[in-house]
């Protein structure tokens, strides 16, 4: 993964053959402590407009409409929405629209941008012939089992992990440890969870083979990142986002410069 900047609104951006995913950090917005700065999340108590402002900044750093981005209130399930077309009106663009609740979004073709909040569960992109799935996976969704239906429902060869509490800083509880027994040994040490060492296990238990991730934890890098558990559920969110590359998806083949 490459860091990338504009505007001041920084991410980490993974090139997948076909399309990319963006996983943003808490830089380059207007939100005050402690929501500083690229706040993205509206359930938490900053101020609306801030956070409709970070919404417009990031769009704008990465290019995008606003309105291709679709989104859910996710209930740390494993439903997962197969969008057409934009949601209309579009909940990422304008506050107060209803959301449907789900964790994970499928696309099948380009001009989406799916996006999933996080402040300590993973952001995690998979790409296969029959699209791109974007997955909010704390371990209720990956004990529910939304990697295997994501990797399903694209196909998937492919998969992006974004930056999510570390080994370092997860303690859990005996029975979060019993849920993972199964994937065998190395998956904690003690009563830390490695988050990221999950994902990657359920993964290559679907055939998932490529597999990227960024390594970072979001409990450790304060200056990065916001984090759930430390500081205490008051907080910001980060995000993942991923779309496809039209003329790659559609072909195979790389774009030629200045194609897209």
């Amino acid at each position: 993964m490459d860091w990338r900047e504009r505007n001041g609104v920084r991410w980490l951006e993974a090139k997948m053959h076909g399309a990319h995913a963006a996983f943003t950090t808490r830089l380059g917005g207007v939100s005050a402590p402690p929501f500083d700065t690229l706040n993205l999340g509206l359930l938490t108590d900053d101020e609306e407009a801030n956070v409709v402002e970070n919404r417009r900044r990031l769009a704008a750093a990465l290019g995008i409409d606003p309105a291709s981005v679709p989104i859910a209130r996710q209930i740390h399930g494993a439903e997962i929405l197969v969008h057409a077309g934009p949601q209309s009106p579009s909940p990422f663009a304008v506050p107060g629209t209803p959301l449907p609740e789900a964790d994970g979004h499928v696309v099948t073709t380009p001009g989406l941008t799916p996006l999933v909040f996080v402040a300590d569960c993973l952001p995690i992109a998979l790409l296969g012939p029959g699209g791109l799935a974007l997955l909010h996976c704390g371990w209720r969704p990956l004990a529910a089992g939304i990697l295997a239906r994501g990797a399903a429902a694209v196909g998937a060869t492919d998969a992006a992990i974004g930056p999510g509490i570390g080994p370092c800083c997860y303690e859990v509880g005996e029975e979060v440890l019993e849920v993972f027994g199964h994937l065998g040994a190395g998956i904690a040490e003690g009563r830390m969870l490695d988050l990221p060492e999950v994902a990657r296990r359920l993964l290559a238990a679907t055939g998932v083979r490529r597999v990227e991730a960024a390594g970072l934890c979001t409990s450790c890098e304060s200056e990065l990142f916001f984090s759930h558990r430390r500081d205490g559920g008051r907080t910001g969110r980060q995000a993942g986002l991923a779309w496809l590359n039209p003329i790659e998806f559609a072909t195979g083949e790389e774009p030629l410069p200045g194609a897209v």
